[in-house]
């Protein structure tokens, strides 16, 4: 979490502004579950990730605008992401000292970390447990107990501020309220994993980006972002088959990685997959290398409905599973045929909605 706010609004929005489009979701809290009011999304093109995106972080609210009102909103608190592209994260370990002196002390590591002058970010931490360390509670939201010997692991977060003005920028035109933002990993933590203690390897495909996430134990312990995804895949098939990128983005989604008409089009995907499967597998490796043990793969964005891509990544030596936001939300049975094929595009937005404020 980079700020939060802790009030007791029965609803909540998630907002997830993508690369290509903007997703939202607004839950109520039931018992252990919670209940879809509503859920939209729209095309989305512009860039608010740097000081000249003036005109752009207005269009963004308008577009948001318009969608919060199409789809009858009744709330104006949100939870919202932020890009795994544009956020730092690291996990450093740290000697157990009382946490009042915490703060500085990983304020000082941090600065050998974080490729940006500190004074230039929004900086966050939290203490993520280990199997053999219990923490009780966030590092940013009072004190903490452990059990053990062994030093606290800690979560590093760090985005740059012009990212979170014009963030913040974009939610006031719009006439919503932020109560946190957060690192898109943890919304889809929150939606696909849950209380699952494994650990998972999850891989998010989006349309320019895709993100490789490590979790242990509910807790984010590394992810990286690579510069492909499915647009990447679609201008690869439009160049080769000399078609434009709206055909070539057709034919991906009816043959992915089947030979269908024709034989071209999967050998075409691969090289762009391969690259996301080798540092998975990289990823593995190393982590396994410690006598450690990755129980499963998670897959998830739109990227992910690539037909057959589930069986591609069982070369990893994994089983692999595609990932289902819905589990705990309730919503009219008569909705089930809509919202299950959006599961994948729309599991961030899920769990930004999910987060307790």
């Amino acid at each position: 979490m980079l700020f939060g706010k802790f009030g007791k609004s029965k609803s909540q929005l998630g907002v997830d502004i993508g690369s290509s489009n903007i997703k939202i979701v607004q839950l109520r809290p039931k018992d252990n579950s919670f209940i879809l009011e509503t859920y939209g999304f729209v095309n989305f093109s512009y860039q608010i990730g740097s000081k000249d995106s003036t005109a752009a972080v207005t269009k963004t609210a308008e577009l948001l605008k318009t969608l919060v009102s199409k789809a009858r909103v009744t709330t104006n608190q949100i939870v919202a992401s932020l890009p795994n592209s544009s956020v730092f994260t690291s996990v450093i370990e740290m000697p157990k000292i009382p946490d009042h002196e915490l703060k500085a002390a990983v304020e000082f590591e941090a600065r050998k970390y974080v490729p940006l002058p500190l004074e230039e970010v929004v900086l966050s931490w939290s203490v993520i447990e280990d199997k053999r360390t219990k923490i009780t509670k966030d590092s940013n939201l009072g004190n903490f107990k452990t059990a053990g010997n062994l030093k606290i692991k800690v979560l590093l977060t760090a985005v740059p501020s012009v990212i979170i003005d014009n963030y913040v920028k974009v939610f006031q035109m719009a006439n919503l309220e932020p109560v946190a933002l957060e690192v898109e990993s943890l919304s889809l933590i929150r939606s696909l994993v849950g209380e699952d203690l494994s650990t998972n390897l999850m891989i998010d495909i989006g349309a320019k980006s895709t993100s490789i996430n490590l979790v242990d134990s509910g807790y984010l312990r590394l992810s990286k972002n690579l510069n492909v995804g499915g647009d990447t895949v679609s201008a690869s098939i439009a160049q080769s088959l000399s078609v434009n990128f709206a055909r070539a983005d057709q034919f991906k989604k009816d043959f992915g990685l089947t030979a269908g008409a024709s034989g071209q089009i999967p050998q075409v995907m691969r090289p762009i997959l391969d690259i996301i499967k080798n540092e998975a597998q990289q990823l593995i490796s190393l982590f396994e290398s410690r006598g450690e043990k990755i129980d499963k793969v998670f897959l998830s964005g739109g990227g992910a409905k690539l037909p057959s891509l589930k069986e591609y990544f069982t070369i990893l030596g994994k089983p692999v599973v595609l990932g289902n936001p819905w589990t705990k939300i309730l919503y009219p049975p008569n909705l089930k045929p809509l919202i299950e094929p959006l599961g994948l595009n729309l599991a961030v937005a899920v769990g930004l909605a999910m987060r307790q404020t």
